[in-house]
């Protein structure tokens, strides 16, 4: 159902360490097997680790952080950017059986106070951009921490990486440390990204991870290879992504410190696995499309738009299950040719065993866009608390809307409401000190109740719905996804950033819009207003017209009942770990509804 990227099956060489008990006997396999490929490395190689080297820096790091009092059992904190000494640090950190997270780089000095404390930690690894709030942590008179490791620089009452080394006592035992460490005991915490409240410190053991790192192999095939690491390490998947699974397979992990340059760390590293949230896929679209609509040559201009055509069409045939006739067949392979593959590998996509998006709803536009460019990504589901998948599709079989079947070992029962419960041995065995929230969860036959409502098609794909508790009820009764509605609207208009559907025990339904700061500086240059902020465009009668049109495609495609009846264009962009979003860019609805409460109240008027 899939068109294939490039890739070189026969060279490929299949992940060796995921039969290992613990991630760190993983790590050891790794580091010993191909102890002079590169691990770690910057852009320009202003840094390079190799497998060898990486070994021994957490070697003698784990020293350091155990003369520092850090045992088997105790937590370790990282607050920093996608960085080569995350690695090293948060690798030391687990050779001594320590309970490793990161900290979302966003937190309020409130917020790092509170996972600090459901953690309990005493040391915190962290770089110069992040001091001042970790340092006003240390400041309150109940918080724990007893050390700062600063990784780029000096500063009083901290310690270096180098002096933290320095510290290892050389009778310190390093293989006996991690072999001591069993498949329960516990790897790490993910705290959840708090669209409801606190964050829950979601507990995850060496052989959840391991179990995950299997049904990735198991599925889309886990390979030796390369990536970028761009998202949040205190995000489960990135964790998976570019921290364990290399551990699995040898992989070379490119750091980028930057979300936002990720796509062009890929145009330069060509990575063959690659991993995105849905708003970073939305964004390579719309600046790809922008790039095609300005492009000078008429010809060049036609060709695109042509090849994407025949992509579209050879795409929604497969997936309606149609054969590709002969015709249509030579028309791909000669559009590909010439088009579709030199764009791929501008973007640095051409080499991708996988390319895979997850955390939230894709609109379907957007993953039947990439599939015609001949970029299979697969939609996954899970969440923190079972290791980030639990479902996905064979890689040949991507049925587009749904987030596939379930993974090997990994049971999905849908249950008399809607609600999807996930069994198996990737599930998180509790959370941090929250035993009530625990049993809310987990029941007593080890389901793990996701809140997600979701429907299996009659080949066992499973799609979802929405959210249990986000459901919209309208004022007449009729249940709505506002994550539809939602994905609808951010692909109707490119100006459209961030949306969310409003509408519960409401006559009809409402949206509060944000421009795309991308999008709109387009647009304002081609319409003369180039210069004007985003909050001034959201005045300009031109971009209300083109927001109100692009509302009004996406009302064409939604049921009556769903459509939005009015909206309000905000003069504000939406930040990552803002009022409005998680670090991941999910919707933080209970906030927006009291921060907008007036805007909405008045599109009720």
């Amino acid at each position: 159902m899939a068109s294939s990227v490039s890739t070189s099956p026969d060279s490929r060489v299949r992940a060796i360490g995921t039969d290992e008990p613990t991630v760190c006997a993983a790590f050891a396999l790794i580091a010993a097997t191909y102890p002079e490929r590169v691990a770690l490395r910057t852009l320009d190689e202003g840094v390079s680790i190799t497998w060898g080297e990486y070994a021994e820096r957490v070697r003698g790091l784990a020293a350091g952080l155990h003369a520092l009092g850090l045992r088997h059992g105790d937590s370790l904190a990282c607050m920093l950017s996608n960085r080569p000494e995350f690695h090293l640090a948060d690798a030391a950190g687990m050779h001594l059986g320590a309970v490793c997270f990161s900290v979302y780089n966003t937190s309020t000095v409130e917020q790092i106070e509170y996972v600090l404390a459901n953690a309990a930690t005493r040391i915190v690894v962290c770089e110069q951009a992040f001091l001042e709030r970790i340092e006003a942590v240390r400041d309150r008179a109940e918080s724990p921490i007893e050390h700062i490791v600063l990784v780029d620089g000096h500063a009083p009452g901290t310690l270096s990486l180098s002096e933290l080394e320095g510290l290892g006592d050389p009778q310190f035992d390093f293989d006996a440390s991690w072999r001591a460490v069993g498949p329960e005991d516990l790897l790490c915490l993910i705290y959840t990204s708090g669209t409801t409240g606190p964050p829950k410190g979601v507990q995850l053991t060496h052989a959840n991870f391991m179990a995950q790192s299997r049904v990735l192999r198991d599925t889309v095939g886990l390979y030796q290879g390369t990536a970028v690491s761009g998202l949040p390490m205190a995000h489960v998947a990135e964790r998976n992504s570019t921290h364990y699974f290399p551990m699995t397979t040898g992989h070379t992990v490119t750091c980028c410190p930057d979300p936002r340059e990720v796509f062009a760390h890929a145009a330069q590293v060509h990575p063959t696995a690659f991993f995105a949230v849905p708003r970073m896929w939305e964004k390579l679209k719309s600046a790809l499309e922008a790039a095609w609509a300005v492009e000078a040559d008429p010809a060049k201009r036609d060709a695109v738009a042509g090849a994407l055509d025949v992509g579209l069409r050879r795409v929604r045939a497969e997936q309606a299950g149609e054969a590709v006739g002969e015709e249509l067949e030579a028309q791909h392979r000669r559009a590909d040719e010439l088009v579709l593959s030199p764009i791929r590998e501008r973007i640095g996509l051409d080499r991708c065993d996988y390319l895979i998006v997850g955390a939230a709803p894709t609109p379907y536009e957007v993953l039947e866009f990439f599939h015609a460019l001949g970029l299979p990504i697969n939609e996954v589901w899970g969440m923190s608390e079972n290791c980030a998948v639990a479902t996905v599709s064979p890689p040949d079989a991507i049925r587009i809307g749904t987030v596939g079947k379930p993974a090997p070992g990994v049971e999905v029962l849908r249950a008399d409401d809607g609600e999807l419960l996930i069994r198996g041995p990737i599930v998180m065995v509790g959370y941090r000190n929250e035993p009530d929230k625990t049993a809310e969860a987990l029941d007593s036959d080890g389901w793990l109740h996701t809140g997600d409502i979701g429907e299996f098609d009659g080949d066992g794909y499973l799609r979802i719905v929405d959210r249990k508790k986000e459901l919209i009820i309208s004022a007449g009764g009729k249940n709505m996804s506002p994550a539809n509605i939602e994905a609808r609207l951010k692909t109707s208009s490119p100006l459209i950033g961030q949306a969310i559907a409003i509408g519960d025990g409401r006559p009809y339904n409402v949206a509060l819009l944000v421009l795309d700061p991308d999008a709109a500086g387009s647009f304002a240059a081609e319409r003369g207003l180039a210069g004007r902020t985003p909050a001034e465009l959201a005045g300009e009668e031109a971009v209300l017209a083109e927001v109100a049109d692009g509302v009004a495609r996406a009302n064409a495609h939604l049921s009556r009942v769903e459509q939005i009846k009015r909206f309000a264009l905000l003069d504000c962009d939406w930040e990552p770990g803002g009022d409005e979003l998680t670090p991941t860019m999910k919707l933080k609805r209970k906030p927006i509804m009291a921060k907008y409460a007036g805007r909405i109240e008045g599109l009720y008027g």
